[in-house]
């Protein structure tokens, strides 16, 4: 189990989906409060840690944690501003495992808690995960697409892009929060960004391209046509 430390719901949301589909199982809490709760039940493998939180903070948290004989060996991943480099040192020099500057890809923070696990030795042997979806399949091991059995050659950002719909079959993105879970970065007026890709994916997938509808109004989602 990884526990999520969050207070924006969309992010939450976004890390928790993406763990789960990773073959992680997940679960996201928005204060201390909930955190301290769930923990006082379940010890988790790894706690991915926001340090901007309502009312204690991460760094705080992160301080009981290793205090504590009963969670003091849970690696922790810290989620930090992006160019705070003081909450970046006072979190590793504290205990922390790893960090991510925020906003960070969905794909990247995956690879990140499974590095960590590695490392900690906490990491289990699992079989090459396997997404699909009608007739597209992504091997989350290997890092590959097909479609109707055939390979698709993809760029990353178009691997990121299909893997967040494909992780979430059914939900509707804005192109904002697309933005944010591929591209990892503010593009102020530029969601066109995200059509482009979309519509080289739909290509790139072919007969499967059908699968990413556009959500007028909204953005798009995955769905297998009937």
């Amino acid at each position: 189990m990884i526990f999520c430390v969050e207070d924006d719901a969309g992010i939450r949301d976004l890390m928790i989906y993406t763990l789960n589909a990773s073959g992680f199982q997940a679960a996201g809490f928005g204060c201390a409060k909930e955190f301290y709760s769930a923990l006082a039940d379940t010890v988790p493998e790894l706690i991915m840690l926001d340090i901007m939180l309502p009312g204690e903070d991460g760094i705080s948290i992160l301080k009981h944690l290793k205090a504590d004989p009963r969670t003091a060996d849970i690696p922790v991943i810290m989620a930090t501003a992006k160019g705070n480099e003081y909450d970046k040192v006072i979190g590793l020099d504290l205990g922390a495992d790893d960090y991510l500057a925020k906003p960070f890809g969905m794909m990247e923070m995956a690879s990140r808690v499974r590095a960590v696990l590695r490392r900690s030795g906490k990491a289990a042997d699992t079989n090459p995960q396997l997404v699909r979806i009608g007739g597209l399949e992504m091997n989350l091991s290997e890092h590959t697409v097909t479609a109707d059995g055939q390979r698709v050659q993809l760029t990353l950002k178009e691997y990121e892009l299909l893997h967040t719909f494909m992780t979430s079959p059914g939900r509707a993105f804005t192109r904002e929060q697309l933005l944010s879970a591929v591209w990892c970065e503010d593009f102020l007026g530029e969601t066109r960004t995200v059509d482009v890709h979309v519509g080289t994916l739909r290509q790139k997938l072919g007969r499967c391209g059908a699968y990413i509808r556009t959500v007028r109004g909204v953005g798009y989602r995955m769905e297998e046509k009937a």
